[in-house]
């Protein structure tokens, strides 16, 4: 094999893997979330807008903080993840609408991730008691449970 016929039948590979080493390199973002933008929240009127208003107008909040809380908040998040490495979250913003004893619209505020103001948001996880087993696990662990009689098709006598 010549040393052109070598160039020309590498040329191609060469090509795809630059492509593909272009392509996992190129950041996949996701969004999570939802934020109403100025836009909506200028349809809040401070004083006349009440809390089955807004949850009408942007949907059910992302938390209310709290059963007795007079603040619900609207977080909506971007994550950019580049190649194997862990994803970074590159925007957030947060909507704290606060209400009044009449759940009146009090203040409504934006929080974005240049503020680097934490906002406690109330999440209540209730564990559901089941641990996460794999399937080898889960194939060693019958091991214990075989009934030999069962097993070799033995009468149990009737009982």
């Amino acid at each position: 094999m010549t040393m052109t016929k070598l160039r020309a039948s590498l040329r191609a590979p060469v090509f795809v893997l630059a492509v593909v080493a272009v392509t996992a390199c190129s950041p996949m973002t996701r969004f999570h979330g939802f934020a109403p933008d100025a836009r909506e929240l200028a349809q809040v009127q401070i004083g006349q807008t009440t809390r089955a208003d807004v949850v009408t107008l942007f949907g059910t909040p992302t938390s209310d903080g709290g059963m007795r809380s007079d603040t619900i908040y609207y977080v909506a998040s971007q994550f950019d993840r580049i190649g194997p490495f862990a994803p970074q979250e590159v925007d957030r913003t947060v909507i704290a609408v606060r209400f009044d004893t009449a759940d009146r619209v009090r203040n409504v505020t934006r929080y974005t991730l240049q503020d680097g103001r934490i906002v406690q948001l109330d999440r209540r996880v209730t564990d559901d008691g089941i641990e996460d087993i794999g399937v080898l696990e889960q194939l060693l662990g019958s091991f214990g449970r075989i009934d030999a009689g069962t097993f070799l098709g033995a009468d149990d006598g009737g009982l």
